[in-house]
């Protein structure tokens, strides 16, 4: 697989994992729980989320060569630095406690989102390099 797919392809496993990580509170613990838990935080991280999710089609569009490479590049870079951003600082902001006692496991959730939000900034990042654009 040449480097241009690539990226790409590694954006879209990014993003998807960011939508996974969103959607881990809401297996174990109740609908009202975790829209206290989203809402405790600076920026609701479902704004990332959906940003993930447009750029699941924004890496599409460039792998598969549907749109010019540089405008696809650009946008993915923009959208995974948003999608970075929004989770970090959420991670940073996050109130825990109102979670309940019942989710240990999902203490260290706001840490794993802010991790798994890099590889969509990075791979777009890696992106815009292998097109010459950076």
């Amino acid at each position: 697989m040449d480097r241009t797919k690539a990226a790409p392809t590694l954006g879209i496993v990014g993003c998807l994992l960011v939508l996974a990580a969103l959607v881990w509170p809401y297996l174990q613990e109740t609908a009202s729980s975790v829209s206290t838990y989203y809402g405790s935080g600076a920026v609701t991280p479902l704004a990332a989320g959906l940003l993930a999710f447009v750029s699941i089609i924004v890496f599409a569009a460039g792998r598969e060569e549907r749109s010019d490479p540089a405008l696809v590049a650009g946008a993915a870079l923009v959208f995974g630095l948003f999608v970075l951003a929004i989770d970090v600082s959420f991670a940073f902001t996050a109130r825990v406690d109102v979670l309940g006692g019942n989710a240990a496991s999902l203490t260290y959730q706001r840490w794993v989102l802010a991790a798994v939000s890099v590889v969509p900034a990075v791979s777009a990042g890696w992106y815009a390099r292998t097109l010459g654009l950076l």
